[in-house]
């Protein structure tokens, strides 16, 4: 994979919405964190469209995410947030011009799916925490992220080494619920000899029941490295209970495999989202 040349003083860091809209407010304490680390945020009033529950409608959005990709100064794009709405337009980008001057995509949850196409275009990116949650991330998850703007992840054993758990591979995935609404398309990401890294918010047990399904009969799952699980938060269950925890739902579908797994690492929708470079 492809790494992006990493941020300096005075790198420029756009912020967008490719999905749902955002405030001024909810970005403001970000602008500002972004300004203190010495780096410039790049924004307009295009930022804070809406239609509906969007960041403003597809083309919108897409013409926007356009043009901070195809921009020769900014350094690194940071998803103000998430929610839905970036599957809606990612076939509407094009690459060529951000292959010239590839850029750190920065963002996590619905943000998956322009992660899984850095990873089907060969460059790294960061998941890690999104502007709208800055203020109440831990002192760690934001110094996590611009660690690993600066490259220092390389060297810093606080960042989790796959290598150190027995795994050898590019770490790839995301969101659980986003990576299967890929699955079945050219954007889901090639886990073959991979460590497949996986996180959910608020999804009801036999949802991810069903999703873990989805991937096992894939194949997406019997060949991986490893298996790293992030936060699965607020989990749901029916009056009458599935039976399984969320880990027990995805130790069913891969403990055949003898992979080693990691469980409950801190990054997803959580105060204490460390930053994982993936790629």
């Amino acid at each position: 994979m492809k790494t992006p040349n990493y941020l300096k003083k005075g790198s420029k860091i756009a912020l967008v919405a490719p999905a749902r809209k955002i405030s001024r407010e909810e970005i403001a304490f970000a602008v500002k964190w972004i300004e203190e680390k010495g780096f410039v945020a790049v924004y307009d009033d295009h930022l804070f469209a809406e239609y509906h529950q969007l960041a403003g409608d597809d083309d919108f959005r897409a013409n926007v995410l356009q043009d901070y990709l195809d921009r020769d100064d900014i350094d690194a794009i940071f998803c103000a947030r998430g929610g839905y709405g970036t599957i809606r337009i990612v076939d509407k980008l094009d690459f060529t011009k951000f292959e010239k001057h590839p850029k750190w995509i920065v963002g996590y949850s619905d943000v998956t799916v322009l992660h899984a196409k850095m990873q089907q275009l060969g460059y790294q990116s960061i998941h890690a925490t999104m502007p709208i949650n800055f203020q109440k991330n831990t002192k760690e998850a934001l110094e996590s992220l611009y660690d690993a703007l600066l490259g220092i992840h390389q060297k810093d054993d606080r960042f989790l080494a796959p290598e150190a758990l027995g795994m050898t591979g590019q770490v790839v995935g995301g969101n659980l619920s986003v990576l299967y609404s890929m699955l079945g398309s050219d954007l889901f990401p090639k886990t073959d000899g991979k460590v497949l890294f996986i996180e959910d918010l608020d999804e009801y047990l036999y949802h991810i029941d069903r999703m873990m399904m989805a991937l096992k009969r894939a194949g997406k799952l019997a060949n991986l490295k490893g298996l790293i699980v992030g936060a699965f938060s607020d989990m749901h269950d029916n009056t009458i209970p599935f039976g399984m925890t969320a880990k027990e739902i995805i130790y069913e579908k891969v403990k055949e495999y003898g992979y080693p797994v990691v469980w409950d690492y801190p990054a997803g929708h959580i105060d204490n989202n460390l930053a994982l470079v993936l790629g």
